[in-house]
């Protein structure tokens, strides 16, 4: 057992300093009860910090690797999110520092971006999604789910993942096949080396070659998509629709880039409350399991039920919802991110990547669909049309 975990837990604490990024929510009441827990924002990690730190919790602005943690105590590293480019696995393997990640966290959060987006290209270029084809660029955690929603969603969707092909799954397509949808959407980890690297997948070539009046979305890394080559392009393509939420060079926006697409966010897609909650518990699991701490809160008891989203559609509650964004954007609204992160781009350049990062660490509360009570279904259902309301229930809001 170890040394601090004790009957008197105040005492047992002060042997034990966790260093958590001040944007994770629930860090207190998760590790708190473990150690005594200092919270920074994300970018001001330095090793004068972790000197004295037992464990590190991070999400994906804080670049974790020798620089930061040569000569510290630290033996433990967490990071919330799914992505670890951020992440040297390799130097803290070889220096003995337990890491992991949290896998699949937010990937439902990610899947009703890319929705409520489309949904809103649909009003922005009168962009009908039926009969549209979606080419998914990796079907790990968010692919994968993302896939099953497009298709009950009635998409036709082209699924790539080269080293899930090589590795035998089938239903699989060719980068060239996927990349000829009427969508593209990507979802790869980023990677610099490696016969399926993924840095600039994306580049002016393969985005001047995509279908006419061709869709483009990035929810992954902004370096997996090449910010300038696609600005070229968009300077010659007035046909294609763009929507990103990752940026090269973040927190600093190209902002002429960001003139050019048609939704622009700050890497907030897996920003959902249920997601951040559900990384910090992960998180919370896996250093108790590596300190041989007994864990004692469960995913359930994290979430804050008075944060519970009812919405009651009938005409005397609310305006008369005609189609399924109608609901969505009640739920989320993407255009507040999008006019957020404009509004911040007016700001000098300085305060540019102030405002970038605080769009992010005061983001709202957002609600994952399956999480949100629909009531006045027979009503829905009496003044949409069938595909409206199919739209809705592929989306697995609980219907009442």
């Amino acid at each position: 057992m170890p040394h601090w975990q004790n009957s008197d837990e105040r005492a047992g604490k002060q042997h034990m300093k966790i260093v958590v990024d001040e944007n994770i929510p629930m860090a207190q009441r998760c590790f708190g009860q473990l150690a005594e827990v200092v919270a920074v924002p994300g970018r001001d990690m330095d090793p004068a910090l972790l000197k004295d730190a037992d464990a590190l919790v991070v999400r994906s602005i804080t670049k974790v690797n020798e620089a930061l943690l040569s000569g510290s105590s630290v033996k433990f590293v967490g990071t919330a999110t799914i992505g670890v480019d951020h992440i040297d696995q390799a130097w803290l393997a070889a220096n003995n520092i337990a890491f992991t990640s949290a896998p699949g966290c937010n990937a439902r959060s990610v899947v009703e971006y890319v929705v409520a987006a489309l949904m809103e290209l649909e009003v922005i270029r009168d962009f009908k999604l039926d009969g549209k084809s979606i080419g998914i660029v990796g079907v790990g955690n968010v692919g994968s789910r993302l896939r099953a929603v497009c298709q009950s969603l009635g998409l036709k969707v082209l699924a790539c993942d080269p080293l899930r092909q090589a590795a035998g799954e089938t239903g699989l397509v060719s980068s060239d096949e996927a990349w000829q949808a009427d969508i593209v959407t990507l979802h790869v980890p980023y990677s610099m080396d490696g016969p399926h690297a993924t840095h600039h997948l994306a580049d002016f070539q393969r985005i001047s070659d995509m279908v006419q009046g061709g869709v483009l979305i990035n929810t992954s890394r902004g370096s997996v998509v090449n910010n300038m080559g696609l600005s070229r392009a968009l300077d010659q393509r007035y046909d294609l629709s763009v929507i990103l939420d990752v940026w090269e060079g973040e927190p600093f926006v190209n902002i002429e880039l960001a003139n050019q697409v048609d939704i622009a966010t700050p890497h907030i897609a897996g920003y959902s409350y249920d997601g951040k909650v559900r990384g910090t518990w992960m998180i919370y699991q896996a250093l108790c399991q590596h300190f041989g701490v007994e864990a004692c809160l469960t995913e359930a008891e994290l979430i804050d039920r008075k944060l519970n989203l009812i919405l009651d559609t009938r005409p005397d509650q609310a305006a008369s919802p005609s189609c399924a964004r109608d609901i969505v954007s009640r739920i989320y609204d993407i255009r507040e991110d999008d006019l957020g992160l404009r509004t911040s781009l007016q700001l000098s350049r300085e305060k540019r990547a102030f405002g970038f990062d605080a769009l992010r660490k005061h983001y709202r509360v957002r609600r994952e669909f399956p999480t949100v009570v629909l009531r006045g279904i027979d009503y829905l259902q009496s003044v949409m049309n069938e595909s409206e309301f199919n739209r809705l229930q592929a989306l697995g809001l609980l219907m009442e």
